[in-house]
Order: structure tokens, then C-alpha cells, then sequence
């Protein structure tokens, strides 16, 4: 049974209503309207507020303050639109500021730029976890999950989300996060939060006694490692190219296979991220091009010659990435998912940082390909009116 409203309070309202019509009668619905906003305000109810806001829309454009709207005109809707939005931003941020991630992202998600969403939640997180040292209450724990939720499995800031599931619940748990949450964002977006886990796990294997013993999870180095390959930020490969190192010296008994051409994975990494600043170049790329050359692309998909045209593009070498992407059997199965996620470039980006358009004009005229043989006939006309 609820809480009957105590006396005081019904004579606040009674009082609230005579205001608004008194002014509704004297002085126009607008100023009614901007009453009851600023008691609202006043009392912080802010989901109020937001449905006060859309009915003062209708209304300032001669809309029903309620109700269906029926058919509008380009412009009218446009103008609706854009009050709803700042009625969005006015009501989400109170409630971010007030601790109610989840209340404040339902009116900011639409409304607000992810970048400043990101740095409020930032602050806010820093100032939860500052109180750990006095261990979390029920709420601030609650309020932290709601942060992690919103930057992480909402996708405003991947790298804070990772950040924040590897303080809390640990190197596994983010990895897990990772892999549900993150491999299925553009690199671009994965990169950063592949960033957070391989100096994480970098600072863990720095910070281990130097006694020949274990200091990580084997399985979580090696998804790390295999994380890491979307990675292009050089201090960050070159903690990756060191959790190779580490890795390559680990017995033998301890590391599982991974998948072509990483079966070895402390070996291949080494080489992979090595190359990329500079160490064992021509083995690196002699190394994947063999893998690329003898792997049954049946068995092994396309994993094997993309990672061979991905480190011939991070080595700056277009036409060489260009002719073994084009090596690929025509009929043989979908690019792997560094394609999809724009690790990989497209034929067509290679070919032109290459300059290399009759070579891919050729091989498109040979495989029938007629969508990406118009797609390289106008990159190269865009890029020659470009000169």
C-alpha cells in the first residue's frame, strides 16, 4: 500500500495548480509552461520535466499538446525533432550528474556527443573507485556497473569499459567483455580498448619477479597477443611485440596452438609486431608468405594471406600487400573478419596507394568482377583529377 501524501504536500500542489491556471488565465500558456519548468527543476523531477518539454513543443507550433500528430511537413517535424533533443540534453545531463547513468543515457543517447558522455562517465568512475580503499556501498557499486554497461555494452568508450571490468572483476572477465563486446566494432573503435588490455597485461608480466616463474595466465597472453593485431599505436605494438618474447619463452608444455598462420603464437607475434617496428623484416614477411603459400585455404579460411597483407600495408608496402590480397583464389571463401572490422584495406585502397590500377583492372576483368572493377575505374579518375 503507498504512502499517503502528507498534508503539507497536498497543500503544495493544491497551491501549484491555482498557480498555473491563475497564470495560464493572466499572463498566456507560455508563461504557465515556464512555471511549472522552473518548479520542476526546482524539485529536480526531471522525467517531468522532459514530458512538459515536449508539450510546450506542440504547443509553441501549433500542434495538439497530445496525442497522435498525424502527417507533418518536412520542416514542422524538423523543428519537433530538434526540441526533443535539447529536451533530451537538458534532462540527461542532471541525471548523470546525480549518479543515474542509466536514467540520464535513455535521454542522452540520441542527443549527445559520445566524447562528452565518455569524459563525464570518466570522472565519475576515477571518483568511485578513489573510495575503494573504504570498500563500495551498495549503491556505488551499482553505479559503477550501470558506467561500465553504457561505455562498454553501449559502445560510448570501449577503452574505459575494459578498464573499468579489469579493475573490478579482472583480466579475465575484460578479455571475455572483449571478445563479446568490442570484436565486433570497426578496428578503429577496438583499438583503443585492445590498447588498455595489452599494457595491462604488459605491466603484469613487467611487474613479476624475474625467478623464471609463470607471472600470467597463459591462455590470456595469448589473446592478448591475438587482440593486439589490430593494434597500430607503436608503443602499444611494442608491448605486444615484448609479450611475444615472453611468450616464445614459455616450455612448450604450457602454450596450446593457435589457429594458421599463429600456431606458434609467441613466435609468429614476435615476428608480426616485430616488423612492424623494424626487427627481422624480410624473415617476417618470408615467414607469412610461406604460411600464406603452403595453408589449405579449405582448412585454414583466409586468415593466413590476410595477415600477410596486413603486415605488408603497416610495412608501407601497398603493391606487394596488393598482389598477394589478389593471390587469393577468386571463389575461395569470405575475407576474414579483419576485412569486415577495416583492419584490412580493400582492393581498391590498395591499389591506389599502390598506383597500381591496371594490375587490379586486369585481375577484376579475370574473375568477373565488375562492382570493385567500376570502384577502382573511379578511384583512379578521382585520384588523377586530385593531381
Amino acid at each position: 500500500m503507498t504512502d499517503m501524501p502528507s498534508t503539507a504536500d497536498a497543500d503544495q500542489s493544491d497551491e501549484l495548480f491555482a498557480t498555473l491556471a491563475a497564470t495560464a488565465d493572466t499572463a498566456g500558456t507560455a508563461a504557465m509552461f515556464k512555471t511549472l519548468a522552473a518548479k520542476l527543476e526546482s524539485r529536480r523531477q526531471w522525467h517531468a520535466l522532459f514530458d512538459l518539454r515536449l508539450v510546450e513543443a506542440r504547443t509553441d507550433l501549433g500542434l495538439p499538446p497530445t496525442g497522435d500528430l498525424g502527417d507533418l511537413s518536412p520542416a514542422v517535424r524538423d523543428q519537433l525533432d530538434e526540441r526533443s533533443l535539447a529536451a533530451c540534453r537538458e534532462i540527461g545531463w542532471p541525471l548523470l550528474d546525480e549518479g543515474q547513468v542509466a536514467a540520464a543515457w535513455m535521454y542522452l543517447r540520441a542527443a549527445a556527443a559520445p566524447a562528452e558522455v565518455s569524459e563525464r562517465l570518466a570522472g565519475m568512475a576515477a571518483t568511485i573507485l578513489a573510495a575503494r580503499e573504504n570498500s563500495l556501498d551498495e549503491d556505488a557499486t551499482a553505479r559503477l556497473e550501470e558506467i561500465v554497461h553504457v561505455a562498454l555494452w553501449e559502445g560510448v568508450d570501449p577503452a574505459l569499459g575494459i578498464e573499468l571490468v579489469i579493475s573490478v572483476h579482472g583480466t579475465c572477465n575484460a578479455i571475455t567483455a572483449y571478445e563479446q563486446a568490442v570484436s565486433r566494432l570497426p578496428a578503429r573503435r577496438q583499438e583503443p580498448a585492445a590498447g588498455v588490455l595489452v599494457r595491462h597485461l604488459h605491466r603484469e608480466v613487467a611487474g613479476g619477479a624475474d625467478d623464471g616463474s609463470i607471472h600470467v595466465d597463459v591462455s590470456h597472453l595469448q589473446s592478448v597477443l591475438r587482440i593486439a593485431r589490430v593494434c597500430t599505436d607503436q608503443a602499444v605494438i611494442g608491448a605486444a611485440w615484448e609479450l611475444a618474447c615472453y611468450a616464445c619463452r614459455l616450455p612448450s608444455e604450457l602454450v596450446y596452438p593457435g589457429e594458421p598462420p599463429f600456431e606458434n603464437v609467441g613466435e609468429a607475434s614476435r615476428l608480426f609486431f616485430g616488423a612492424q617496428l623494424g626487427h627481422d623484416v624480410k624473415e617476417a614477411i618470408g615467414f607469412f608468405r610461406r604460411a600464406a603459400t603452403l595453408a589449405r585455404i579449405e582448412e585454414s579460411g583466409t586468415l593466413p594471406s590476410d595477415t600477410l597483407v596486413l603486415l605488408l600495408t603497416r610495412l608501407g608496402q601497398p603493391a606487394a600487400a596488393l598482389h598477394a590480397a589478389l593471390e587469393r583464389p577468386a571463389d575461395g571463401p569470405m575475407p576474414s573478419a579483419m576485412l569486415a572490422s577495416g583492419m584490412l584495406p580493400s582492393l581498391v585502397e590498395l591499389a591506389t596507394a599502390a598506383d597500381a590500377w591496371d594490375e587490379l583492372l586486369a585481375a577484376c576483368q579475370a574473375r568477373g568482377d565488375t562492382i570493385t572493377y567500376a570502384a577502382t575505374l573511379a578511384a583512379r579518375r578521382l585520384t588523377q583529377e586530385r593531381r
